[in-house]
Order: C-alpha cells, then sequence, then structure tokens
C-alpha cells in the first residue's frame, strides 16, 4: 500500500477570501461598487433568464467594453493581488501539509469555485492548490475574453469529486470520469470540503453521502448563517473562518488526517496478518 492521499476541496469567496473575489480590484477599475455591479448582474440574469453565473461572466465582459478596458487574462490575474483572506490562510496550506507529512499522509488542496479562474491565479495563495478549478473565458486571438470557456455553478461543482478522486483534472475526458472503477485514486472518505454556505450544500452533501466530510465555515459572530446546516445533517462540523495555527478549522482538518492515517495502518495490518 501507498502512502494514503487526503484531499482538501474548497470553495473561495467567502471561504478562503473574506468577500467575492471581483470586489477587490476588478469592480472598482469598472468605476462601480460591488452593490452596482451585483445589481446589475441580477437584473440583467432576472430580464433575460439567463443562469446567474453565465451572467456574472457576461457582465464582466460587457463592463469592460463600456469603460474600455480589455478583459485579458493578464489584466484579471492582475486582480487577484489585492484579495485579502481570512485569519491564517496565507500560512495554512504549509502547516496542514507538515503536519499531514507528520502523519505519514500526503495532504492535496484543490479549489473548486463558482469564481473567475483568472483572477485566483493572480492570487497570492494559487501555487498552493494542486489544481484551481473555477468559471474561465475563451480569448480571441487579440487576448480578449469573448466566450465562457467554463462555468462552474452550484450544482455543477460535485463533478469535481468524482474528478479529483479518480484523477481526472482535463474537463475533456468525459469518458475517464464516467468510467466504472474500483480502485480510486484519491477514496471518497479522504475528501474533505470546506465551504461557507448554501451553494456549497450540493457538494457537501454529495462528499457526506459517499463517506467524506464536510465543513462550514462562517465569519466572527455569524454562526446562525450556517447552524442550518449542521442541523440538517448537510455538514459534520461548523467553525469560525479562522485558520489560524490551533484554530477550530485546524483541529478538524488535524482529526480527519489522523483518521486517514489511522485507517491506513488498521489495512496495512490486517494484509500482513493475512499474509502470515
Amino acid at each position: 500500500m501507498g502512502r494514503p492521499i487526503v484531499a482538501i476541496l474548497y470553495d473561495f469567496d467567502k471561504t478562503l477570501s473574506v468577500t467575492d473575489m471581483q470586489n477587490f480590484s476588478f469592480i472598482p477599475a469598472m468605476g462601480m461598487t460591488p452593490d452596482e455591479f451585483w445589481g446589475e448582474t441580477t437584473k440583467f440574469s432576472q430580464k433575460t433568464g439567463c443562469e446567474k453565473i453565465l451572467s456574472y461572466m457576461y457582465m464582466m465582459i460587457k463592463c469592460g467594453n463600456d469603460k474600455g478596458i480589455k478583459i485579458s487574462r493578464e489584466f484579471l490575474q492582475s486582480c487577484g493581488k489585492n484579495i485579502k483572506y481570512f485569519p491564517g490562510v496565507s500560512t495554512w496550506f504549509k502547516r496542514i501539509n507538515e503536519y499531514g507529512e507528520s502523519k505519514g499522509v500526503k495532504v492535496e488542496h484543490y479549489l473548486v469555485s463558482s469564481g473567475t479562474k483568472e483572477i485566483v491565479e493572480g492570487c497570492s495563495i494559487a501555487n498552493e492548490f494542486t489544481e484551481l478549478f473555477g468559471c474561465e473565458y475563451l480569448y480571441d486571438e487579440n487576448g480578449n475574453a469573448i466566450w465562457p470557456k467554463l462555468a462552474i455553478n452550484y450544482t455543477q461543482k460535485t463533478q469535481f469529486l468524482f474528478r479529483i478522486a479518480k484523477g481526472v483534472g482535463d474537463m475533456n475526458d468525459e469518458e475517464g470520469v464516467n468510467r466504472k472503477t474500483k480502485e480510486y485514486r484519491i477514496p471518497y472518505s479522504n475528501i474533505l470540503y470546506v465551504g461557507d454556505g448554501m451553494t456549497d450544500i450540493a457538494c457537501m452533501t454529495l462528499v457526506k453521502r459517499n463517506g467524506g466530510r464536510a465543513v462550514a465555515v462562517y465569519p466572527e459572530g455569524q454562526i446562525e448563517s450556517v447552524k442550518g446546516m449542521y442541523s440538517d445533517g448537510r455538514v459534520d462540523f461548523v467553525c469560525k473562518a479562522d485558520y489560524s495555527a490551533g484554530s477550530d478549522v485546524e483541529k478538524v482538518i488535524r482529526m480527519h488526517i489522523d483518521d486517514v492515517a489511522l485507517n491506513n495502518d488498521m489495512q496495512k495490518k490486517q494484509l500482513s496478518l493475512l499474509n502470515k
């Protein structure tokens, strides 16, 4: 048996970052406030019936065109530089990786977001993720965003549980992600999902149903926003969005790693007994 892998899947907006990623630099660059941009997005969605994620992606291009700002990959990546995170996020990944190593477990971090992948690519923690899954654009020959290349809404997030478990990151590999298999690169029981609210429920429920664990995080003083998710059985834990050393989130993740390590040791022991 090889070294077990723990996969931690994260939402981004209001899970790792304190608010929507577009609010920090992109929306101010458009000369708008977050309330104005998201308000216009909602109006557009209601008027046209366009799905909400596709609506915000359309509005980002429209606002850029209206302001004469080229919506290129480079511009969007530059909008990730000023993102503010909850406490402890900047050192979180190193600490959790080191704890996993101390237990003989490899930890992999995955972002599964309905936000803009290119903005995340420009943020300070982008390199901490094994893979980034988010909404992204198709660009023309001049580098202008012209069409959604990938749009991930709240229920579409669920496919990434299967992709990550099977090690199928290529979005065009439909055969691989749907192939029935007995051997998973990462067993579902080793997967943990961290999110902040209603938009994560489909993923949280699926992770739990398949033997993994789900954690709902909340900003300081706002535990009421996630209590219902626990009482409804949607999540295993609710914790304040504080990723500092010794925080409740860290304790929960460590327990999950401990559990995976223990299960792996028990399986090894059973195999050794069978082979006597």
